[in-house]
C-alpha cells in the first residue's frame, strides 16, 4: 500500500541530528524533510528557521510531524507547541528532562489524537531482539553493567551535558538503561548510587547504581564519560542456564562466550520506520522506564565533589 509522503520538519542540527537522522530520513521514502530549526546552523537546500516557534508559523499547513533533537531541557515546551499544533512528534532520548514532563506529554498526544514517539536507539537492534527473547523464560541471577567512554571523543565541548539537566553521566548509559528495561522479563527498581561531580559542573561524570530485579536479582551499574582508551558498553546478565552478554552498546551478543549474533548501526533506519508505522496506525511509543532509573538514581544517589572538569 502507498502513503502520501509524512512532511517532516527537524528541530536541533547538532551532532546526533546530523551523524544520525539526517541519513535516516534520507534513506526513507515515507518522509519529506521539508524545514529545520535551529539558531546556528542551516542546511542547504531546506528551508530554515530559528526556532520551532519560526517553523511552525513559516511551515503552517505544510507539515505532518517534527523530529526533536535538542538537549532535553528544553525538549518538553517544544513538544507542547508541536502538539498543540497537531503535529506527530519524535523526540530523541531521553524524552525529557524528568519521568513526569514524559507522562505529561503522552497524556497530551492522546488527547490531542496525535503520534508520541519516545524513540531509545539502542533497542532498535536484532540482536537485543534475540537476547529479550532468550531470557524471556530464564530467572535473573545477577546483572552486571560496564559502560565507560570518553565524553571529550563522543561529546566534544559539548557543556549543556554535564550543566544541571544535561544528565552527565546518564546521558549514554541511559542507553544501557533503555536495553535493560527492554530485555529483563521482570520490573526493575533502584536502591542507590554514589556519583563523581565536578565542582564546576552540574551533572555526574561518573556513577556506580544498585538496582534490583522485582525478583530480588542484584543489578549493578558501573558508568563513566572519563574512560580514556578503550570504551565499552556491555550488559552480563546471569542465569541459572547461562550467561547472556550483550556488548558494544548491544550490537553483539553472545551466550556462554559464543558470539550468537552480530547487527550493524541501522538503528535510526529502524527508528523512522516504526515513527512511520506509528503514525500510519494512529499509535504512540513513548516509554519512560530508562528515564525513571535515571531520576531515582539521582533522587537517592549520594554525591562527591571532584576536581574542576574542561573539555
Amino acid at each position: 500500500m502507498s502513503y502520501p509522503p509524512i512532511r517532516l520538519g527537524l528541530v536541533g542540527l547538532g551532532k546526533i541530528a546530523c551523524d544520525q537522522h539526517l541519513p535516516a530520513i534520507a534513506g526513507n521514502s515515507r518522509f519529506d524533510l521539508v524545514a529545520v530549526a535551529d539558531p546556528v546552523h542551516r542546511l542547504d537546500g531546506v528551508r530554515g528557521y530559528a526556532g520551532l516557534a519560526e517553523m511552525l508559523a513559516g511551515e503552517a499547513g505544510k507539515l505532518d510531524a517534527v523530529a526533536l533533537c535538542t538537549p532535553p531541557a528544553v525538549r518538553v515546551p517544544l513538544a507542547r507547541a508541536a502538539i498543540a499544533a497537531g503535529l506527530d512528534v519524535l523526540l530523541e532520548k531521553p524524552p525529557a528532562a524528568a519521568p513526569t514532563q514524559a507522562q505529561a506529554l503522552e497524556q497530551l498526544a492522546t488527547r490531542a489524537g496525535v503520534t508520541l514517539y519516545a524513540a531509545w536507539h539502542s533497542r532498535e537492534s536484532e540482536v537485543v531482539e534475540a537476547a529479550r527473547a532468550w531470557l524471556a523464560t530464564r530467572s535473573i541471577s545477577a546483572v552486571h553493567i560496564t559502560w565507560r567512554e570518553d565524553v571529550r571523543k563522543w561529546h566534544p565541548g559539548q557543556d549543556w551535558l554535564l550543566s544541571k539537566g544535561g544528565f552527565g553521566v546518564f546521558d549514554p548509559a541511559i542507553n544501557a538503561f533503555s536495553i535493560l528495561t527492554e530485555i529483563l522479563p521482570s520490573g526493575i527498581c533502584v536502591e542507590g548510587a554514589r556519583m563523581d561531580v565536578p565542582a564546576n559542573r552540574g551533572a555526574p561524570t561518573d556513577a556506580q547504581v544498585d538496582m534490583r530485579c522485582s525478583t530480588g536479582a542484584p543489578i549493578i551499574a558501573d558508568l563513566s564519560i572519563l574512560q580514556p582508551g578503550h570504551q565499552q558498553w556491555d550488559i552480563v546478565v546471569n542465569t541459572p542456564d547461562g550467561e547472556l552478554v550483550l556488548r558494544d552498546g548491544g550490537h553483539r551478543l553472545e551466550i556462554d562466550g559464543t558470539l550468537r549474533q552480530e547487527s550493524g548501526n541501522d538503528e535510526y533506519a529502524r527508528i523512522y520506520r516504526r515513527f512511520a508505522d506509528l503514525i500510519t496506525r494512529r499509535e504512540s511509543d513513548a516509554d519512560a522506564r530508562p528515564l525513571s532509573l535515571v531520576a531515582d538514581a539521582l533522587l537517592l544517589g549520594t554525591v562527591t565533589t571532584g576536581p574542576d572538569f574542561e573539555f
